[in-house]
Parts: structure tokens; C-alpha cells; sequence
């Protein structure tokens, strides 16, 4: 008789590959001068290993749920597992840049099915009652990697070379598919297929397709700035590439303390959470804008930014399944899958601008788009309450 694996021992695999997989998502954040240096090229040119990676994870997450449903999960994640170990040494061993985007994205795309797939996992594994949390603990390992993986790429980086770094992040992918190997149950249920209409059922009703902009010009504002936020801190700023490394320690803690609060903010009434989010977001970008180029409240101004960067993420999850739940109760998880592919655009959109505004006219000037994307979703956000208020109205 097989012996019966504890759920804590299937959540702790999928927290050790949800950390390597969080860690390459933004590892080339801090690992940017560094490249523009190995390759030529420029920073603008650089911020393609984010944007690539993003529409990657925008393109891959909902197309490879629709084609894997039926397939084994514990198989599944093993060969998602292989991808992302395989991708991520080839980044390491990339002799071009050509090739080096190549690997993002195939990386993109074992980290854009590893979170449908193992949130599915997570889910099966617990009593019912626990699976939220057991959900959560995949998005608070994605944190911890913003945290500790990504400064520590960086680190690695800086006393070694940027091919370490990969090799690094590669290395507890191998961690985690060993894990994964020995700690994932075999025959847990399989979803079965997804009803591809209901991608149209989606997207063709006003507020969820509306919701879904929301997140990704909300989300992606920060990024016209983050994608390039090593250039900004030590060529505008004049830090040193060593006070990077830390500040990317203390702006990931920054990105977990907001994460935190916003959750809590939004557990009643996400969408006037998320206003106030986004306020006080695009303020601080306005105040980026005109502080990049100071020492300290430069500084200042980008761990405030790291506060609200991420606090907006769990009310607008929660939001999306509300809407779902209400307009199209068939199709809560692709919903669902759709908003990681949302804030993944915001991810493209937003370094795709810096990269440009960046290139054509000054890095400092980067808050500013930022700053715009996130008044659009203020715009809509102020939408999406009248019409709430105008359905309550009616149900009187």
C-alpha cells in the first residue's frame, strides 16, 4: 500500500518551485547593467527580458490551461518543472541576447501554467476549508522571491557574472522538481477540458472586460519605472551597484508589507480600496517624477512606490472572481486565469513604455507614463462604481 504523502510536504515542493519561478520573473530588474554591458545594447533594449517575459505569461497561462486539462497534474508539473530548469540554463548559457529572450519566454510560459496548475494542486490536497490558504501559499513564496530571489540574483550577479545568476535560479529549479517528484500525489483529479467560449462570454461583458483593463494599466503603471529601476538608482540617483542589492531588499519588504495591507483593505469593499490604492500610487509617481534625480527622497520616493506597487493585486483577484460569480458563474477559473494574464500585460505594457521613453527621451521622465496609466484605471475604477451603484439602486 502506498504510503499517503502529508498535504504540508505538497505545499512546501510547490512553495520551493513558485520561489525559483517568482525569482527569474523580475531577476533581470537588478541584473540589468549587466547585461547592457555583456551584450551592447541598450537599456531600452534591455527591458525586453521583462516585457517578453510578461507577454510570454499573458499568452501562455490561458492557451496552456485550455490544452492541459486533461492531463495528469503531477505529470504536468514535472514537465513544467523540466521547462522552466532547462529554460532557465539555457538563459544562463545564452551567447546572444536573441537567444537569452528565447529562453524568457519559454520560461513565461512554464510560469504561467506552474500557478494555474498548482493552485489546482494546493486546492486538492487540503481539507475544503483550507484551501485558501493553501492557495495563498504560493502567491506568499512568489513575495518572498521579490524579496530575497531577486536581490540575491542581483547579488550574484554583481560578484560573479549574470550567468550565474540564471545558473542559481536554475539550480533550486532543480530543488523544486525533485521535490515535486517525491511530494505531489499521483492521480489527484484532472479539470477536464475548458469551454473556450468562455473566454467570449468574458471579455464580451462590459464590467469584467473593463475589470481586466483595470488590472493591467493599474498594475503595469509601476512598471515604466521598476523594469529600469537599477539604471534609475544608480545613474540618476547615484547609488552603487552594492546599495542596489540592499534596496531591492528593502523595497521587496516594502512589496510584502503592501501586499499584506491591501489585502486586508479589500476583503469588504475591494473597489473602493482599490481607488484609494491607486491614488495614492499615482501620487507617489508624480513624486518620483520630480525626485528622480535626488539622492535620498529619490530613494524615499521609490520604497513608497514599492508599497503600493503591489497592495492593488489582491483586491483586484478578489474582484474579478465577484464579477464572475455574478456574471458568469461557468467560467470563475478562467476569469480568474484571464486577470494573471491582465496584470502580466500591465507588466509588458508598462516596460514596453519605459523602454521607450527611456530610449527616445530621458529616464527620469518614466514616472510620468506610469502616472497616466494609473489615472486611466482610476477613471474606470469611478465607472465600475456608478454602475454598482446604479444596479442597487435598481434591486430596491
Amino acid at each position: 500500500m502506498r504510503k499517503q504523502i502529508a498535504p504540508t510536504w505538497t505545499l512546501l515542493a510547490l512553495a520551493i518551485s513558485a520561489f525559483a519561478i517568482g525569482s527569474t520573473e523580475f531577476i533581470s530588474v537588478g541584473l540589468m547593467p549587466l547585461l547592457v554591458k555583456s551584450f551592447g545594447i541598450t537599456v531600452s533594449q534591455a527591458g525586453w527580458t521583462v516585457s517578453i517575459y510578461a507577454l510570454g505569461i499573458t499568452i501562455g497561462a490561458p492557451l496552456l490551461t485550455l490544452l492541459t486539462g486533461r492531463f495528469d497534474r503531477k505529470t504536468l508539473m514535472l514537465g513544467i518543472m523540466t521547462l522552466f530548469v532547462v529554460s532557465s540554463l539555457l538563459a544562463a548559457l545564452a551567447p546572444t541576447f536573441a537567444i537569452l529572450l528565447v529562453a524568457r519566454v519559454l520560461a513565461a510560459f512554464a510560469h504561467g501554467l506552474f500557478m494555474s496548475v498548482a493552485s489546482v494542486i494546493a486546492a486538492d490536497v487540503v481539507a475544503p476549508a483550507k484551501r485558501a490558504s493553501a492557495i495563498a501559499v504560493m502567491f506568499t513564496s512568489l513575495t518572498v522571491a521579490t524579496v530575497t530571489g531577486v536581490p540575491l540574483g542581483t547579488f550574484i550577479g554583481q560578484i560573479a557574472s549574470w550567468h550565474m545568476s540564471f545558473l542559481f535560479i536554475s539550480a533550486i529549479g532543480v530543488i523544486g522538481l525533485i521535490a515535486n517528484s517525491l511530494l505531489i500525489p499521483r492521480n489527484l483529479p484532472r479539470p477536464g477540458k475548458t469551454d473556450p467560449r468562455g473566454l467570449l462570454r468574458i471579455l464580451l461583458n462590459p464590467q469584467l472586460f473593463v475589470a481586466l483593463l483595470i488590472t493591467a494599466l493599474g498594475y503595469g503603471g509601476t512598471f515604466t519605472v521598476y523594469t529600469f529601476l537599477s539604471p534609475l538608482l544608480e545613474e540618476k540617483m547615484g547609488w552603487s551597484a552594492a546599495a542596489v542589492v540592499v534596496i531591492l531588499v528593502v523595497y521587496g519588504l516594502m512589496v510584502a508589507v503592501g501586499n499584506t495591507l491591501g489585502g486586508r483593505w479589500a476583503n469588504l469593499q475591494p473597489l473602493q480600496a482599490l481607488r484609494k490604492m491607486f491614488i495614492g500610487l499615482a501620487l507617489t509617481l508624480v513624486a518620483l517624477l520630480a525626485t528622480s534625480s535626488m539622492h535620498y527622497l529619490g530613494l524615499i520616493n521609490v520604497l513608497v512606490m514599492g508599497l503600493f506597487a503591489f497592495m492593488n493585486v489582491p483586491g483586484l483577484q478578489l474582484y474579478i472572481v465577484k464579477l464572475a460569480e455574478t456574471y458568469t458563474p461557468n467560467d470563475i477559473t478562467l476569469a480568474s486565469s484571464l486577470n494573471i494574464s491582465a496584470f502580466n500585460i500591465g507588466i509588458a505594457l508598462g516596460s514596453l513604455i519605459g523602454g521607450q521613453v527611456t530610449a527616445k527621451l530621458d529616464l527620469g521622465i518614466t514616472p510620468l507614463f506610469g502616472a497616466v496609466m494609473v489615472g486611466v484605471s482610476i477613471i474606470l475604477v469611478g465607472w465600475l462604481l456608478r454602475q454598482a451603484a446604479s444596479v442597487a439602486d435598481c434591486t430596491k
